[in-house]
């Protein structure tokens, strides 16, 4: 791809980025295609059959699963924000998006960044209502809690990315358009930028950072209570079991927790091709690997799934016979 011819010279205002994705080769496009496809399939089946699922069976109109609902919701919109457009791309000699496309882009990526932070926040909570109190589980999640908690995270997730669109939106592009990475987000952006960038900066620590910090807070003050009453199970299968669902949830927390961190609060420490890997593994990995981690594996989903899909499958197959 020849760059030249489409990047601007310092006098010229900015209508549109390059997204130079993970790599120029052609070949290593084909392959990242196929492997990336594969994953948004994957991520948009899992998240959507969850989804109908939990609001087909009623067993499962619970608040753990609500939150999970709202996660599935989540993660559709999260992957979909980036993946389309970095896979078109592969498979096209144009890797240009408009100005007002790149920053809807960032809009949408980082509301339901935000969002899922305060959900997985949110969903600790629970399951620390859930182990360590048990008694008042209905009282502590109830269903005007559940609902309460739910839109307090959808909107500030939104705020969130409100204030950083906002002041991104006042910023002037006039130098080079070419983004070193496959999406448009805030911090290639604010290198781009020839306009001061130190508000945008402390809008990422102070609003962004309570963002990400608190909801990591909130999750990780929940699981040390929650493996705290764990220990305390007498049994040492009940134990493993226990460990076994809580470790799984932390490795996955912990890949998007991290990452985030490392991303926006500490972007002086990364590499451009740091920054994309850490990128796929919080914008796409993570969200690819949520249903299999907090659904999939629980057994009152996989007993609905049976009901909902497998059982009603054999019925109408087998209904000709009868």
């Amino acid at each position: 791809m020849e760059l030249p011819q489409q990047i601007l010279h310092n006098d010229t205002a900015v209508t549109e980025f390059i997204l130079l994705g993970l790599s120029s080769n052609p070949e290593t496009q084909l392959i990242l295609f196929g492997l990336f496809l594969l994953i948004y399939l994957v991520a948009l089946f899992g998240n959507v059959l969850i989804l109908l699922t939990i609001s087909l069976d009623s067993r499962l109109h619970s608040p753990m699963y609500f939150f999970l609902g709202n996660l599935s919701v989540v993660d559709i919109g999260y992957t979909s924000s980036t993946v389309p457009k970095m896979l078109m791309n592969y498979l096209s000699e144009d890797k240009t998006i408009s100005l007002s496309g790149c920053f809807s882009q960032m809009y949408f990526f980082i509301s339901f960044g935000g969002i899922e932070c305060l959900l997985l926040g949110v969903m600790a909570y629970d399951r620390y209502a859930a182990i360590c109190h048990p008694l008042h589980y209905s009282v502590l999640l109830s269903h005007k809690v559940c609902a309460s908690l739910a839109a307090t995270a959808w909107f500030l997730g939104l705020a969130n990315s409100g204030v950083h669109s906002g002041l991104m939106s006042l910023l002037s592009f006039c130098q080079d358009n070419v983004i070193h990475h496959f999406f448009c987000d805030v911090p290639p952006l604010l290198q781009l930028s020839c306009s001061s960038t130190q508000v945008n900066q402390i809008a990422v620590l102070m609003v962004g950072g309570s963002v990400i910090v608190g909801s990591f807070l909130c999750t990780l003050v929940s699981y040390v209570y929650i493996v705290t009453s764990i220990l305390r199970i007498r049994t040492t299968n009940g134990r493993l079991k226990a460990f076994s669902t809580c470790a799984s949830h932390l490795v996955v927390v912990n890949i998007f927790y991290g990452t985030a961190i490392i991303t926006y609060l500490l972007p002086s420490y990364t590499a451009q091709k740091k920054d994309q890997v850490l990128s796929v593994l919080y914008g796409i990995i993570a969200p690819m690997l949520n249903p299999i981690i907090y659904s999939l594996r629980n057994r009152d989903v996989q007993n609905a799934l049976r009901k909902e899909w497998v059982g009603h499958n054999s019925r109408n197959c087998f209904s000709g016979f009868t």
